[in-house]
């Protein structure tokens, strides 16, 4: 069975850097159909039944219990959803796995076995694999017979992945590779059969294998004792002299990267898609606890220093939900879609993450001193939350590779970066300042635009193929593109939205002065660097009268958009 999502025109990566985009061309959640949402609710349930009943065993890591629980998952077609029907699965839509995804996010634990199973585990397979690799396994992999696991971090090579140190030998008749090496911080890694495992053949082809526990060898290390998700297996995987069948190497020998990026590219939209959905998880217990803890005589609810910050936490989920679905949209279920949208992959995941952290560490605060206390569920999703922003490159990488995969781009005639700048520079020296649009929300998204590009262009012109060297430069830059896609991506669901929604619109109305007042800051420090101390000053004026914006009661909208959730008690654009 297949779910299809509307289509919509053909738009290219980083094309939010260009253009404006069309607001009834952006897929958001309220586009999900009710295929998606039966799945949904079969994954909802599933939690309830069988994973909320679990939540202290799964915790204190009962041999078994989590690979016991993927199994269970997996006669609900679960671990099946995009996997292709000939071999057993569901081949159902990217926007299914994700809803699937969500209702799991509601422990960080059990979510790491599903995502890891479901995700970079089956995903390489799915995309790369040949058929008789996939005859092989994906039916196997399809009903969690086998789990999965992906195996690229190693103890000297995290960030830096193709600084592996495993080795991969072929034998004398050419019959199989012997892998020797040790992979690290490896999801699933205590209870997986079958592992996409990175290597170099000849010390520099860098290459996948398939690579299945039983091969002579292999062998897990003991569960790693984390700060947060606890619940997941995490282990060092070592491989001495392990034989492996040269039918085994998954796509091309030394075309291993060309795996490992799409597949991190589609784990980062993933990642960022469940950490709003966790954060949903947080501000519902937040307005809970918010109602029930009185204090001086009256529900801590009633305070306005609460109220600003349940607020904050629901304005700051409803970008980054915006953002991520737009990409979700955006992206067709193949690897040319999933190459083309890496820079908006790596944005969610970085907002994403960044929004979970902070709203967890408020959920904490609103809780006071319960908020420390591992008897409340916050302390446990304050925890949990803090892998995210390691897990899938760290926002660290990924804040470099935003700008340097557009510029990349640019300098091989992929994308009109350069054009974009040189026109806005036009329109500056001719007089034009910013845009023109008759609305202030609209007028705002378009000079976050105009911002990116002349940072863009001043930090190029200053030290051009030298750039991807000034990484502070490249993040203040990386801070601008992200706040630039969260604000559009806010703008243009509202607009979906239109009069259906009064919370949308007051919370895209904070959400974008907001935005903007950061761009803002970011742009200082990138002017501080790259502007000559004689033209610091005209290009200080451009920047004020890009990000000028009036003043709005802020103080009162976030008390609209508070009563309204409280009412509902929970997160909800409706």
């Amino acid at each position: 069975m297949t779910t299809t999502q509307s289509v919509a025109p053909k738009t290219t990566g980083g094309a939010f850097l260009l253009h404006d985009a069309d607001p009834l061309h952006t897929f958001t959640p309220e586009d999900l159909t009710s295929e998606h949402r039966a799945i949904a609710k079969t994954a909802e349930e599933f939690f309830n039944n069988e994973i909320l009943p679990n939540l202290e065993a799964l915790q204190h890591q009962e041999p078994g219990l989590g690979a016991r629980l993927l199994r269970k998952s997996a006669e609900l077609g679960l671990t099946a959803i995009a996997i292709p029907e000939r071999f057993g699965g569901l081949e159902m839509d990217l926007p299914t796995s994700i809803v699937a995804a969500e209702q799991l996010a509601r422990d960080a634990s059990y979510s790491g076995w599903h995502g890891a199973h479901t995700g970079i585990g089956t995903l390489p397979l799915l995309y790369f694999g040949t058929e008789s690799q996939k005859e092989k396994y994906l039916s196997k992999l399809a009903t969690a017979e086998m789990i999965a696991a992906y195996a690229l971090s190693e103890p000297q090579a995290g960030s830096d992945a193709l600084a592996t140190r495993t080795r991969a030998d072929l034998s004398a008749d050419g019959t199989h590779y012997v892998l020797s090496g040790q992979k690290m911080w490896i999801t699933n890694g205590g209870y997986a059969d079958l592992f996409t495992i990175f290597a170099k053949v000849d010390r520099e082809k860098f290459t996948a294998f398939l690579v299945e526990r039983t091969f002579a060898g292999f062998s897990s290390g003991a569960e790693e004792k984390k700060m947060g998700i606890k619940g997941s297996s995490t282990t060092a995987l070592f491989l001495d002299n392990v034989k492996v069948p040269a039918e085994n190497v998954l796509g091309e020998v030394g075309r291993g990267h060309i795996i490992a990026f799409n597949i991190l590219n589609l784990g980062r939209l993933k990642l960022g898609a469940v950490a709003a959905a966790g954060a949903k998880n947080v501000l519902a217990v937040s307005l809970q606890y918010a109602q029930q803890r009185k204090a001086f005589g009256m529900p801590i609810a009633e305070f306005g220093a609460i109220q600003y910050k349940l607020a904050e936490m629901a304005i700051r989920i409803y970008a980054a939900e915006s953002s991520s679905w737009r990409v979700v949209g955006l992206i067709d279920p193949n690897l040319k879609s999933i190459e083309e949208f890496a820079v908006e992959c790596c944005i969610v995941k970085v907002f994403g993450s960044e929004t979970l952290d902070y709203v967890a560490d408020e959920g904490v605060q609103i809780h006071g001193g319960y908020g420390f206390h591992q008897d409340y569920a916050v302390e446990r999703y304050y925890r949990d939350s803090r892998i995210n922003r390691i897990f899938e490159g760290t926002n660290e990488i990924n804040r470099l590779l935003i700008p340097g995969m557009l510029l990349k781009r640019a300098s091989r005639g992929q994308f009109a970066l350069n054009e974009a700048v040189q026109s806005l520079m036009r329109d500056v020296q001719n007089g034009k300042i910013g845009s023109d649009a008759q609305d202030e929300e609209t007028r705002l998204v378009q000079n976050a635009r105009n911002i990116a590009l002349c940072t863009f262009g001043m930090a190029y012109q200053k030290y051009q193929a030298a750039i991807e060297k000034q990484q502070e430069v490249m993040m203040y830059v990386a801070d601008i593109v992200i706040e630039l896609f969260a604000m559009e991506s806010t703008l243009l669901r509202t607009r979906k939205l239109g009069a259906k929604s009064a919370i949308a619109s007051d919370m895209c109305a904070v959400f974008l002065r907001d935005a903007m007042a950061r761009i803002e800051i970011s742009a200082r420090n990138v002017l501080g660097v790259c502007s000559p101390p004689e033209l610091l000053r005209t290009h200080m004026s451009l920047l004020r009268k890009l990000a000028v914006y009036d003043p709005i009661d802020a103080v009162a909208l976030r008390r609209k958009i508070v009563q309204r959730l409280l009412a509902k008690g929970r997160y909800s654009v409706a």
